[in-house]
């Protein structure tokens, strides 16, 4: 990609590695302009490729921040040199970074290229062109639909077109010259009315070209003009008196019909569109997209993108979805998404819906995004199965691994949930020899904690399940798993004591960023082997916790369940408060923002309202 306008410049630091002293010399020479920037290590090795609203701000980010994951530390620590490159607008940077990692690919950064082989269809360019599934895409002139995500979906169209276009299968070499020889003879798919004779002359080159068109329809989910070319040929035969024929042309139009109302999930009115919906699977990005045309699905698949550092959705989202309309020839210029894109797609018109077609479209899209993590952990868990084909000999290694007093055949974690700040929830899930006891899963509105606490919620969680199990006199899990860090693991220590619990049952707690566990009391965390069957087991139940609280919290919100912190002011009511985290994106923005900006948002009685109530907090 060429900018003409582009302006690169190198920033060579002069101590190894970068650190904040050597970076705050270069900060004020950064520009406060829209591109991407280029981190290199101590050997000229490209690191990271990222793109910025504002240059100098995302850089300084990395440098100043006193808090970040483990793989952005080992990023920071690493960096020797900066480049950056300067552009007109947000899109042109989304592209120059999009097209930089795919050529450059470097370590840090999203993996973009999908090694899967996707099908295409295919209009072979030749005389009477062909048209068939092929997973090989040569540069031929052929023109090639798709690529498409189920082949067997593909094959069910092309049986479909097959029924009501008249397009040839044969590989004959219909060169006007062979016509004109008379070469070949009909075969038996002109008798049966699938293919009018162009091998012997009885089928022009437009009339085939025509044919072709009203196959591109179909492939678009536009039926309604092939569907009103069959009513022209039907009320021609009619006036011919051609009844027999007649009614072969009604069956047609009959199972387009058909055919098209099995097809629309939405209204045509909507027009095109394309919808993502995201989720996170470890260290991978999942999107599900559907490609809405004319009120049909015309392709949709799920696109799992590795991450390499702990960005987080909104950054990794503008960067996904321009890699999967660029795979898919997407021509859409509205998507529908469940939060805004915050870069590079300022010309698309952004839809979050709330209710309506278009947010039942969204849901779908997130089903087949959650039925993808949930195959991966199918998956995740086949293998546990076949590495450890006894789960108890899965458990006993376990016990051996976290030094247990028994094997734990009863294990629970926990996990808090909460969205941009607000809304907090927990959730439980069980598993008993090895294996999720979904019946035993649980959910948590947290009910005494006043605005976000994770200390606090997760105390007041494990209180309530365990005060339950001692209430009704069932047994205790012999390993609990808190997810989180010191902090959450001594809330939920605190809770067991009050209930005279400590030492009855195993307590861990369950780093998020390296995976490490702490036992209470511990200064020093407990590493498994990255490969172990024991902490891949700790994954998959700290996934599937993670999995089953954001799908609560999802459904609460769905539902409007949720108070908001904010709606707790005095004069700041639901609407108000849903305008404030839309703009500032959480209650802790809202606490930190300058007066001016929430006065320009909300005006200056109800900003002095809030700037009132965290003051006293």
């Amino acid at each position: 990609i060429k900018y003409a306008n582009a302006i690169c410049c190198n920033f060579v630091s002069l101590r190894c590695p970068m650190d904040q002293q050597v970076f705050s010399s270069i900060q004020p020479t950064l520009p406060n302009a829209p591109g991407i920037y280029k981190y290199y290590g101590q050997d000229g090795t490209l690191l990271y490729i990222g793109k910025a609203k504002n240059i100098r701000k995302r850089v300084s980010s990395y440098f100043t921040q006193a808090k970040q994951s483990y793989k952005t530390y080992e990023l920071v620590k690493q960096v020797h040199r900066i480049a950056f490159t300067i552009v007109d607008t947000e899109h042109d940077a989304l592209l120059l970074e999009n097209a930089l990692i795919k050529e450059f690919k470097p370590r840090f950064n999203i993996e973009l290229k999908d090694d899967k082989s996707y099908p295409f269809i295919v209009i072979k360019k030749e005389s009477f062109p062909r048209v068939f599934l092929t997973r090989k895409k040569i540069n031929d002139g052929s023109t090639y639909l798709g690529p498409f995500t189920s082949a067997s979906r593909q094959r069910e169209i092309l049986g479909f077109i097959k029924q009501h276009i008249p397009i040839r299968t044969c590989s004959l070499n219909l060169s006007e010259t062979n016509i004109q020889k008379k070469k070949f003879k009909v075969c038996l798919e002109y008798h049966l009315g699938n293919c009018k004779g162009p091998c012997v002359g009885l089928q022009t080159a437009a009339d085939y070209a025509e044919e072709l068109e009203q196959l591109k329809y179909i492939l678009k989910g536009n039926l309604t003009g092939i569907i009103e070319s069959h009513k022209r040929e039907l009320n021609k035969l009619i006036g011919e008196m051609a009844f027999e024929k007649a009614g072969i042309v009604q069956q047609k139009i009959d199972s387009l019909k058909k055919y098209q109302s099995s097809s629309v999930v939405v209204s045509p009115k909507l027009g095109d569109l394309d919808v993502f919906a995201t989720a996170k699977y470890q260290e991978q990005l999942v999107i599900s997209c559907l490609m809405v045309r004319k009120g049909t699905i015309i392709n949709s698949g799920v696109q799992a993108f590795k991450t390499r550092i702990e960005e987080n959705t909104e950054e990794l989202l503008p960067q996904a979805i321009l890699e999967i309309m660029t795979l898919y020839k997407s021509d859409a210029k509205e998507l529908v998404v469940a939060a805004p894109i915050g870069f590079g797609f300022g010309t698309y018109n952004i839809t979050i819906p709330k209710t309506g077609e278009k947010a039942k479209l969204l849901a779908l899209a997130q089903s087949n995004a959650n039925y993808y993590i949930e195959e991966q952990q199918r998956k995740a868990m086949l293998q546990l199965n076949q590495k450890d084909a006894d789960k108890g000999q899965l458990l006993h290694q376990l016990k051996k691994d976290l030094f247990l007093g028994e094997v734990p055949t009863h294990i629970e974690c926990f996990d808090n949930s909460n969205f941009q700040g607000s809304y907090p929830v927990s959730a439980m899930v069980c598993f008993k020899d090895g294996l999720p006891s979904k019946k035993d899963y649980r959910h948590f509105n947290i009910k005494t904690v006043q605005g976000i606490n994770d200390f606090a919620s997760m105390k007041e969680t494990v209180s309530r399940r365990y005060a339950r199990l001692l209430e009704e006199n069932k047994t205790l899990p012999q390993l609990v798993i808190i997810d989180g860090g010191k902090g959450q693991l001594s809330a939920a220590m605190e809770a067991l004591r009050e209930l005279g619990l400590e030492g009855k049952m195993t307590v861990v707690g369950l780093a998020k960023n390296i995976e490490e566990l702490f036992f209470p009391g511990d200064q020093e965390s407990l590493k498994l082997g990255f490969q172990s069957s024991s902490l891949q087991f700790i994954r998959y139940i700290r996934d599937e916790v993670h999995r089953f609280g954001i799908s609560f919290h999802r459904q609460q919100r769905s539902k409007g369940t949720f108070k908001n912190e904010l709606e707790g002011i005095k004069g700041i009511g639901e609407q108000t408060a849903r305008e404030l985290l839309s703009k500032f994106r959480s209650v802790n923005n809202i606490k930190k923002a300058k007066e001016e900006e929430l006065v320009a948002a909300i005006g200056k009685k109800k900003a002095t309202s809030i700037i009132d109530h965290f003051r006293l907090q």
